[in-house]
């Protein structure tokens, strides 16, 4: 294993976007193909794909699991869990999870045990509130939730708190959070962005891995790699402290074995064994920077894993290369690099922020790191090579990729096709075996051929179907895959965010239902007249409509467009059922509160002048219309940098009225297409056991002039 992977490191592609002082490499050819055993191409005809939408109302989607019986768990980074029934099509809450919630924390991952039919464990991977600061709005000029950026010890250790690997017993469709067994706290510093990716997974004995990010704030370094361990400043913009460091789990794939009562042990092959001096013997993988999706392949136990790419759309002599998005088949413990090198060939330099000048590039061999803030080895384990990489511009050894958007790799799952299985829905066998890769701000998905572990061939999968900000994705037991999309947008249940499942039909397709009511909420006695405008099919069949709009398992119109009057509060899950000549048929539905109504936010977001730079003090006020008094410390306005088609959360604060310093990003500095985004929420506590409902409002703030290079 060790010698076939140094040849991979030695061999695979290294192509350096640019040639710069000090970081010039050489650049190899791609590994060939070996003729006779490639496999077969994916089909070229690939317009049986459909995609069926099971919920159209996730939350902010995170990450899904797909059970033995092809009921879904899906998870909103706000705690909530749902799980989508396909013998009703309804997406019933699971459970509501406390959490803490402040820039992209919240609940991330969720995962089920690989003897989930005997056990019926759900893991989560999420934020306990613990005692972090919050925001009070009572002090609208101050932010007390924002981590102060300069300080003391004391002030970094009333912000440390963790992410938090636990399970729970599923009961019917409810999570039983009574049930919680708690398996690891990876110990995180809030209060201050970025970077907590959590996937969960397992491989064919029984470990579990876990993603974690590197905690750390990108947006002072200049795109580049943050380093900065000056006195006196937040260690949270030293990735060193995390990802480099051997002592630290943050920025790494761990790999533990649960304990039946919880807790773990350690399996045998990590990267250090247990009692090794200055390390943690969690650690499988390290050195990454946000590893915010992998997958297991069950038949290889091989993990494909992606990591997410600084920022810096172009080299710096002086500072190092240009941001880059890496894929990667670890099949051993390594190190990939990050915050030192991108691969072995491409380091970054040091760089010393308290005088602002560069020094050597790290070697990539032996990389040191010196930190103030680093408890682990001084000299890490060599860099590992990843199979993909890819930068801004088109790649020159991956031109399939797409140069269109940001850099947001995604590393699916490989498929596993079987012919036991009689799906009408599955995959067909020239997918099999070939890991999908997907690009959250590329929109598209990607079928990976590997040739004795090396990519040899890169093909489009279901080009014709539209994805918007693909989040997470998973083959189920009937081989289709099903599909988390975030939608458009920042930090809020976007219209386009979706549960879906992606089928390749045989013969008929299956009818997509639309559904839409003029009031979603409301007093009783509450009329409510639906429609399904927009229902098609794309055989041309006869479709059957069928109303149930109570969820009670009875049908109470076959109307087309009908209207039914509730006289009394509750929470009504609305469905309709379409079905074609053939028997195949689909939900929809929309959920009708009664008693309630929905907030109505409108915010203004000024800057003095009426013109807008970053650094610029903006004000704001909202307003909120709602059938109850308003408590305003329950409005809270978040500042999302926007860039591309992502956002950056910087910070959040409460109050109906207040001021927010927007950030300077020296790490976006001269970036194009950067707008300062201002979202406003406001969520009801009604009486009598009815959901809170939410409305909120955004402004966006397009800068007079660029941004000034930092």
């Amino acid at each position: 294993m060790a010698d076939r992977r140094t040849t991979r490191r030695r061999t695979t592609v290294a192509v350096l976007t640019a040639t710069f002082a000090g970081l010039a490499g050489l650049t190899p050819a791609p590994a060939g193909a070996h003729p006779g055993h490639e496999p077969a191409p994916v089909p070229a005809d690939q317009s049986p794909f459909q995609k069926v939408t099971l919920n159209d109302r996730p939350g902010e989607p995170m990450s899904l699991a797909v059970l033995p019986d092809l009921r879904v768990l899906h998870t909103a980074r706000t705690g909530q869990v749902r799980i989508n029934d396909p013998r009703t099509g309804l997406n019933p809450l699971a459970a509501d999870v406390p959490i803490y919630q402040h820039d992209e924390e919240g609940l991330q991952g969720v995962a089920i045990d690989p003897d989930f039919r005997r056990n019926n464990w759900v893991y989560l991977y999420y934020s306990p509130p613990g005692s972090t600061p919050v925001d009070d709005p009572d002090t609208p000029d101050v932010n007390e939730g924002d981590a102060p950026v300069t300080g003391t010890q004391a002030d970094w250790d009333r912000f440390r708190g963790v992410l938090r690997l636990s399970r729970f017993k599923l009961r019917g469709n409810t999570l039983d959070l009574r049930t919680e067994q708690r398996i690891i706290d990876v110990p995180v510093d809030r209060g201050i962005c970025c970077h907590v990716g959590g996937q969960i997974d397992f491989d064919s004995r029984g470990n579990l891995y876990l993603s974690t990010g590197d905690d750390t704030n990108p947006f002072e370094s200049d795109g580049y790699t943050p380093l900065d361990d000056r006195p006196g400043r937040n260690p949270a913009f030293d990735a060193r402290r995390s990802s480099g460091n051997t002592n630290d789990l943050r920025g790494k794939l761990l790999r533990i074995r649960v304990r039946p009562g919880g807790g773990y042990t350690i399996p045998r092959g990590n990267l250090f064994a247990p009692g090794t001096p200055r390390t943690r013997p969690e650690i499988y993988a390290m050195g990454l920077r946000n590893p915010f999706r992998f997958d297991v392949d069950p038949r290889t136990d091989r993990v494909y894993l992606a990591d997410y790419s600084p920022d810096a759309d172009h080299p710096d002599p002086e500072r190092g290369p240009a941001g880059h998005g890496r894929w990667m088949v670890i099949d051993e413990p390594g190190n990939y690099g990050w915050p030192f090198c991108v691969t072995p060939d491409m380091p970054y330099r040091d760089y010393d922020f308290a005088t602002e000048t560069s020094g050597p590039a790290f070697d990539c061999a032996a990389p040191v790191n010196d930190s103030r803030h680093n408890t682990g080895r001084r000299v890490l384990p060599p860099v590992e090579q990843p199979e993909v990489y890819y930068s801004y511009d088109e790649s020159p050894q991956f031109p399939e990729l797409d140069a269109e958007g940001g850099i947001g790799p995604m590393a699916g799952p490989a498929y596993d096709w079987s012919a036991r299985n009689r799906s009408r829905v599955k995959w067909p066998r020239q997918f099999e075996g070939k890991p999908l890769f997907y690009e959250w701000t590329r929109d598209y998905i990607k079928a990976f051929t590997l040739t004795h572990g090396e990519v040899t061939r890169i093909e489009d999968v279901a080009p014709d179907i539209v994805f918007d900000n693909p989040m997470d994705m998973e083959f189920g037991p009937d081989g289709a895959l099903y599909l988390l999309e975030y939608g458009t947008g920042y930090f809020a249940e976007l219209p386009e965010a979706q549960l879906a499942r992606i089928d390749w039909t045989r013969g008929n397709r299956t009818p997509v239902p639309v559904v839409a009511a003029d009031t979603e909420a409301g007093l009783a006695p509450l009329t409510v007249r639906f429609s399904s405008a927009g229902t098609a099919d794309a055989d041309g069949d006869a479709l059957r409509y069928a109303w149930d709009f109570d969820a009670d398992g009875r049908i109470d119109s076959r109307a087309q467009n009908p209207s039914f009057t509730y006289t009394e509060n509750g929470v009504y899950e609305a469905t309709l059922i379409v079905t074609d000549a053939t028997g195949r048929r689909a939900w929809a539905s929309v959920r009708i509160v009664v008693g309630n109504t929905i907030p109505v936010v409108t915010l203004t977001a000024e800057p003095a002048g009426g013109t807008f730079q970053f650094g610029d003090v903006v004000t704001y006020t909202v307003t909120v219309q709602d059938d109850a008094p308003v408590d305003c410390a329950r409005v809270t306005v978040a500042y999302v940098l926007g860039h591309d088609e992502h956002g950056h959360p910087l910070s959040s604060t409460a109050g109906c009225s207040g001021t927010i310093q927007t950030f300077v990003d020296t790490g976006h500095a001269g970036a194009s297409n950067l707008r300062g985004v201002f979202v406003a929420s406001y969520t009801d506590e009604p009486e009598g056991g009815l959901p809170p409902l939410s409305g909120s409002d955004e402004v966006v703030l397009v800068p007079t002039a660029p941004m000034p290079m930092g």
